[in-house]
């Protein structure tokens, strides 16, 4: 039981650490073109290929 004395804080602080990091990209504004890959990948203009 002693060993939860210690888990228990420390996945709290990794946690508040996840929310605190995802809070941040949010704010930085890192999620605000969630359909422009999914058209993109779809459009025919741009050449995927290999150059030789």
């Amino acid at each position: 039981m002693s060993v939860l004395s210690y888990l228990i804080p420390i996945s709290l602080l990794l946690g508040g650490a996840g929310l605190l990091f995802f809070v941040f990209t949010v704010r930085t504004n890192q999620y605000d073109d969630p359909e422009g890959d999914a058209r993109r990948i779809l459009n025919g203009d741009y050449d995927d290929r290999p150059k030789t």
